[in-house]
């Protein structure tokens, strides 16, 4: 730590991490997340997992060094020289956002061959009491969506097909805010503080943030993890996974004000047209190849 010369703070993204640019003296540079000490155990893991996805060559902030001192937790990784996805993106053609798209694809199913330890509750228990929660603080919400009943429905209605999923590694906030572009011309992921263990397909819930930006890179995502064969049942959990999502988003939006609040509004609207009232399986947004 004592070899960097500047510490520059960086003021983006929601994590609770405090977050700054290192500067060495010969100009290079790395991130640097301070966590509370009582993070340590789970930064570990957080640590181990980067490292077996750098392995297995995910282009991705990789992991440097871990430690404690006096402000806490230190983790310091890669700095990526680029530029936000979501502010480039807008930009490229819609066969360069599909593109795109493909390659993010692929990285996420490599992220998704790191296992999940045997130990854990089978998915239909862990994710069953998390549904469980989204829909008693959407009912106790103050507020509600136009139309809400057919979310709390389709959550109600499918809930079955939780049954018998696998689970791994997940990135856990897998979507275009997330991802950079490299000044190299590569694509980059980062921000891994929220990452756990789940059924696969569940990362993709974050999806809803790539359709609006571009559903072309949307659609490119979904095609490059399966290499263009989509199965069904993974639509139908996908709209689970967004449908109970949407439930807990507006709960979640009320304490950070209108603005939060509006944009989980819009969202919902977004969703049910997506889906004409959750009726259908397959998202509007989507267009394959």
């Amino acid at each position: 730590m004592s070899t960097y010369t500047s510490r520059t703070p960086i003021h983006k993204g929601w994590s609770e991490d405090q977050k700054y640019c290192l500067t060495a003296q010969d100009g290079s540079r790395v991130l640097l997340r301070v966590s509370p000490a009582g993070a340590l155990s789970r930064k570990e893991a957080e640590f181990r997992h980067m490292a077996q996805a750098a392995a297995l060559g995910v282009p991705m902030c990789r992991p440097l060094e871990l430690g404690v001192f006096s402000e806490g937790v230190y983790f310091l990784q890669s700095w990526i020289d680029g530029r936000d996805l979501e502010e480039v993106l807008p930009g490229q053609t819609g066969q360069a956002q599909y593109a795109w798209g493909l390659e993010a694809g692929s990285i996420l199913r490599k992220l998704h061959t790191i296992p999940a330890p045997d130990t854990l509750e089978p998915w239909e228990v862990r994710f069953g009491r998390k549904l469980d929660r989204k829909i008693q603080g959407y009912l106790q919400c103050p507020l509600q969506y136009p139309g809400g009943q057919a979310f709390l429905n389709h959550v109600r209605e499918n809930r079955h097909l939780l049954k018998n999923r696998p689970q791994t590694w997940q990135h856990g906030d897998y979507h275009t805010g997330n991802m950079m572009l490299g000044r190299d011309g590569r694509l980059y992921v980062i921000d891994f503080n929220r990452s756990d263990y789940g059924d696969p397909w569940e990362e993709f819930n974050r999806i809803v943030w790539c359709a609006q930006l571009s559903p072309r890179f949307a659609s490119g995502l979904v095609d490059g993890y399966f290499s263009g064969e989509v199965p069904m049942d993974f639509w139908r959990l996908l709209s689970l996974y967004i449908a109970s999502n949407t439930l807990s988003s507006l709960p979640w939006a009320i304490p950070f004000g209108q603005g939060e609040v509006d944009t989980m509004l819009r969202q919902a609207r977004d969703i049910f047209r997506w889906y004409d009232g959750m009726k259908t399986v397959v998202p509007g947004w989507y267009c394959a190849g």
